[in-house]
């Protein structure tokens, strides 16, 4: 058996435009400049109170950071209804996942910096929760790249990590991979460079969705 944990944002989902949404006006009712997109980007990944700390220019999450997430998270769900921007899946993405799922051989699990309440979210709208069997977010481990997420789902399933492939857009999957012992596959659709998953520690990068059956056997 092998283990595939997926990244969520910039993996499996395009949601920087709404996370971005989310993160100005949250910067604008704190009385902060708007941040940039790429501020933005930058940071999607990690734990939501570590990111908005980082973008706001400091090294850890103070109680300034901690507020500004909770009122990101109470904010969240009305601006995904009514803002416009939503959380599409890659193309590409479903066609991979439906050949993972139909090999007996390989269970699918999840490592994202979202909430489990928000990871659910995805799963369930695309019609995938039944088949990613091994899940942890921001609510159950440290935020990436630490590597628990990664070490608490091959506990689960009884998979060691040198069996277990991380895939992840973000230098965090590629850094917490390698910490885990895991193989690092890095996407290139989603936020991060080429040159970036590179320097983070990927032992491939693809371009495609449809690219990586070719490291999953």
């Amino acid at each position: 058996m092998k283990l595939v944990l997926f990244d969520c944002d910039g993996t499996l989902v395009d949601s920087a435009g709404l996370i971005h949404e989310v993160m100005r006006h949250t910067f604008i009712a704190f009385g902060k400049p708007e941040p940039a997109i790429e501020t933005t980007k930058s940071i999607i990944g990690l734990t939501l109170d570590i990111a908005i700390a980082r973008m706001d220019g400091k090294p850890h999450a103070d109680d300034e950071a901690v507020a500004m997430a909770t009122h990101y998270k109470s904010i969240f769900a009305d601006l995904r209804q009514t803002s416009g921007f939503g959380e599409t899946m890659f193309d590409g993405i479903r066609d991979v996942l439906d050949a993972l799922i139909a090999r007996e051989d390989i269970w699918l699990g999840a490592v994202t910096g979202k909430s489990r309440r928000g990871l659910e979210m995805i799963l369930e709208g695309h019609g995938l929760k039944p088949h990613f069997l091994f899940c942890r977010t921001a609510d159950d481990c440290p935020s990436k790249p630490h590597p628990s997420m990664v070490n608490e789902c091959c506990d689960e399933a009884g998979i060691a990590p040198r069996e277990t492939i991380v895939i992840g857009d973000a230098i965090y999957d590629m850094q917490m991979a390698k910490a885990a012992g895991a193989t690092a596959i890095g996407v290139v659709w989603g936020y991060a460079t080429p040159d970036e998953l590179w320097k983070a520690g990927a032992d491939a990068v693809v371009e495609r969705p449809a690219d990586l059956l070719a490291y999953i056997h």
